[in-house]
């Protein structure tokens, strides 16, 4: 938005500093109009159109905070000196390489970040800010999570920049900053003390207040102290004011967001009762006529104000597991220079490439590669899986594992928002934002359910004044206004939703779509995928079939050497071995046959039974062949010399140790296992007899898996899909709900509804458990907000509620809420493998 002020031509019409402008023009920065352009913006009683929606939301700001005046006496047009320097700054962010550590590029110039926004107080808040910023162009996803205050954010960057969209949201009185697990402390701190202030100045002075109203109510209607009662009233008056417009300024300020964007808000029947209560007072103080009620609108925001402020422990509380994944990062590393020196550098100035020297006990900084040294990694905090990880050279490292007992030396490969625990704070992020069906249902009836309440509240008020008492119709109807909490509603699905995903992320389940607990808590059949799910999906020795006078460990210690080095996957098995000392020479691969090399001066040749036959003599082939027969699950090796053959090798992939028993507690929970497998009939009946699977398919295609599924769904099923490799990717978009091994493919993490970052099937159990924990606990939430409002509101139109007992009963509506929701970082039954519950009624899924 910069120009030169000095060359930008005015627009039209005259200033009264004597500025003539044209129609082609931004009149807040004097920028040409991009051709197609609409920002319209209401300045000094006309409607001006602007070049982006940057200079909207600034001009809007300007008008909203009483500045209009400034367009009518600037003598220059804005530019960039017109900015203020809170907006002018977040142009800052616009930049590549700020964007660097928090936005994630995607193609088609899309931008993914995670912001964090400050003056968020309740639900209606989420609301107006998602509204808000959707309408913009280019602006494709926006989701706030409420629990923890963060926002998802994807965006066309070729049509808005991410600095417009941060000057939009400062629009409407929030503020939007990235996220930084630091700041965002700093921001929770800030916060905190900031309600203690508004609550200990509401207490204070609800306290005085119904100290001197006690006195006011016992010498109600005595003459002899009547410049004294005068006094005590004009006292109330004055302590009440710094409660309701300093305490209460939140409620207000948020009930004027709301009126502002035509809407009904939570807030709205909450200031509006408050202001009611005081004015109607003040009227009364300074007539010196009627009755007072400062003490009412002191408690309304005293009560609300503490119930806010438990509220908001709450959420933090339920919104910390996901937090402590922000956290897991070290702010500092160790890097190797180009001399070989050491510096101490913070992780964010980190780059591809870069050498770190890990000590025993340091936190891995970032996503690389082991390449000096040997010791083993705690993956606890992003597995959930207790025991160390061997690592060696060559292997991978991700950022915020512990290196735990040998130095190490590792390459930087990811950094940011590339890193892997980036890539999982984006999809809890986004699990924890959307919001299930039950969730949107209550959501749509808040603004509806406001309406109704103050119609109530007005019907209440003239019932009673024309047919009851009319001294009492005004409290009747700030007891129905204040006594109605759509708070409730809205908050019954996200902190429960919050809690839960924290709680299987720290398990290693990670939930990266928001209707997943919700649909798994319904269903009724769960489909396995053999390899990689069922089974581990590596190769492993199952036996060894000696040929010649050399014993089974000396053939085993040749095939070590022999692999040495080698990608393949059966390299890998032998190479879990130990050569004993023996070194392979002449070493060289035979693509699709195996490996040869020269031991101790003797040509050794490992692999297929005719390699190995060209080099040790026939008849390797009839003994493959035999076992072939009796397993066709296994790969045959073989090792043979220029004397003959060696050893005979059978390689096969192994059951999961803990799937039996996790096939046999899912029954348990009601759910009917399936097993669907591309391999062959007899390795697929084998592994489903093992497990006790009655209904399986072999030799299934990707479209055969699919058609299996879809044949289920249309019986009534609702299925969940566990899967692993690319072939599972069509059948875990189809499924109802779908669930990945870490493991597998990018694409079939892309296509699931959950990861199973651990890799332990019982995981899975605990996922089954808390779905449908989640999904009761819920019902329940809603459940006690409809029967509260339900009972509560004719209760207060009946006049049997005062105002401040309404404004307690608010505030614990939806302190019991949150605090339901807190059981969820309990352990499920189901995760320590009790049976649960059988599964609900399935009801329609996505």
């Amino acid at each position: 938005m910069s120009s030169n002020p000095a060359t930008a031509e005015p627009q039209v019409g005259t200033t009264a500093a004597g500025e003539d402008t044209t129609e082609n023009e931004c009149f807040h920065c004097g920028l040409p109009l991009p051709r197609g352009a609409h920002y319209p913006a209401e300045v000094l009683g006309e409607t001006r159109e602007m070049c982006c929606p940057g200079c909207q939301a600034v001009a809007q700001a300007i008008v909203a905070g009483g500045l209009a005046d400034y367009y009518r006496y600037r003598t220059e047009k804005a530019g960039i000196a017109g900015v203020p320097d809170a907006l002018r700054d977040l142009e800052l962010y616009d930049r590549p390489e700020l964007q660097q550590g928090f936005v994630q590029v995607e193609p088609g110039n899309l931008r993914d970040a995670s912001l964090i926004l400050e003056g968020i107080v309740c639900a209606a808040c989420v609301w107006l800010n998602e509204r808000h910023v959707k309408t913009l162009p280019g602006v494709v996803e926006f989701t706030i999570n409420f629990s923890t205050h963060r926002a998802r954010l994807r965006w066309d960057d070729s049509r808005i920049h991410l600095s417009d969209i941060l000057k939009a949201i400062a629009a409407i009185g929030y503020r939007a900053h990235p996220f930084d697990p630091g700041r965002q402390e700093a921001v929770y701190k800030r916060e905190r003390a900031v309600a203690l202030r508004r609550l200990a100045v509401a207490g204070l002075g609800a306290m005085q207040i119904m100290m001197l109203a006690t006195a006011l109510w016992v010498g109600e209607g005595d003459e002899t102290h009547a410049d004294m009662i005068r006094f005590m009233r004009w006292v109330c008056f004055v302590v009440a004011t710094p409660v309701v417009f300093y305490s209460g300024i939140t409620f207000h300020l948020a009930a004027w967001r709301d009126l502002r964007q035509r809407r009904l808000g939570m807030d709205v029947p909450v200031s509006l009762a408050i202001l009611s209560t005081y004015f109607a007072s003040a009227w009364a103080t300074i007539t010196d006529s009627g009755t007072i009620y400062f003490e009412s609108a002191a408690m309304f925001v005293f009560l609300l104000l503490a119930g806010r402020f438990l509220e908001m422990n709450a959420r933090h509380r339920a919104g910390q597991a996901t937090e402590a994944l922000a956290k897991l990062l070290p702010p500092f590393a160790i890097r190797l220079t180009d001399e070989d020196g050491e510096e101490t550098v913070p992780v964010t100035d980190l780059a591809p490439g870069d050498r770190v020297r890990l000590r025993p006990g340091d936190i891995v900084p970032a996503d690389g590669m082991v390449i000096e040294g040997r010791s083993s990694t705690n993956e606890a905090m992003l597995t959930g899986e207790s025991l160390p990880r061997l690592k060696a050279a060559g292997d991978s490292l991700t950022g915020g594992t512990v290196n735990v007992e040998s130095p190490l030396l590792m390459r930087v490969e990811k950094v940011g928002a590339e890193t892997t625990l980036s890539a999982i704070q984006r999809l809890l992020d986004r699990a924890q934002s959307e919001k299930p069906d039950i969730a949107r249902l209550a959501e749509r009836g808040t603004g509806w359910f406001i309406l109704l309440v103050l119609l109530l509240a007005a019907g209440s008020g003239l019932a009673w004044w024309h047919y009851v008492d009319p001294a009492r119709a005004f409290w009747v109807a700030i007891s129905v206004m204040v006594i109605s909490c759509p708070c409730a509603l809205a908050l019954a699905a996200p902190v429960a939703i919050t809690a839960a995903t924290g709680t299987l992320a720290r398990l290693g389940v990670l939930t990266t779509r928001g209707h997943a607990l919700e649909t798994l808590a319904q269903a009724t059949h769960i489909v396995f995928d053999k390899t990689g799910t069922l089974t581990e999906g590596r190769l492993h020795l199952e036996s060894t079939r000696t040929l010649g006078g050399m014993s089974e460990a000396d053939c085993l210690a040749l095939a070590a050497a022999l692999e040495v080095g080698s990608e393949h996957p059966v390299a890998q098995v032998f190479q879990r071995g130990d050569a004993g000392g023996r070194r392979a020479e002449e070493l060289f691969a035979v693509a699709g046959n195996g490996m040869e090399g020269r031991v101790n001066g003797l040509r050794y040749r490992i692999g297929t039974p005719a390699f190995v036959a060209e080099l040790a003599g026939d008849g390797l082939n009839e003994h493959a062949q035999t076992i072939g027969r009796e397993r066709s699950d296994v790969s045959v090796v073989v090792l043979g010399n220029e004397h003959g053959p060696l050893a005979l090798f059978q390689l096969a992939d192994r059951l999961r140790p803990d799937a039996p028993e996790t096939i046999l507690a899912l029954r348990r929970l009601g759910l009917e296992p399936w097993l669907l497998s591309g391999d062959g009939e007899a390795p697929v009946a084998r592994i489903a007899g093992q497990l006790g699977i009655t209904n399986w398919r072999a030799a299934l295609t990707p479209e055969g898996k699919l058609a299996q599924v879809e044949a289920l769904q249309r019986q009534g099923a609702v299925v969940a899909m566990v899967g692993d490799g690319v072939n599972d990717a069509p059948v875990l978009s189809r499924a109802h709900v779908s669930v990945a091994m870490a493991g597998g493919s990018q694409l079939a993490h892309a296509s699931a509804d959950m990861l199973l970052l651990s890799e332990r099937l019982p995981h899975l159990l605990a996922a089954v458990g808390k779905a449908r924990d989640t999904l009761r606990i819920i019902r329940q939430n809603v459940g006690w907000a409809l029967a509260y409002n339900g009972i509560g509101l004719p209760l207060a139109a009946a006049g049997l509620v005062t105002p401040w007992i309404a404004a307690l009963g608010m505030s614990m509506s939806s302190l019991i809420v949150v605090v339901n929701a807190l059981r969820l970082n309990e352990v499920s039954r189901a995760s320590r493998g009790a049976p649960a519950e059988p599964s609900p009624k399935p009801s329609e899924a996505r």
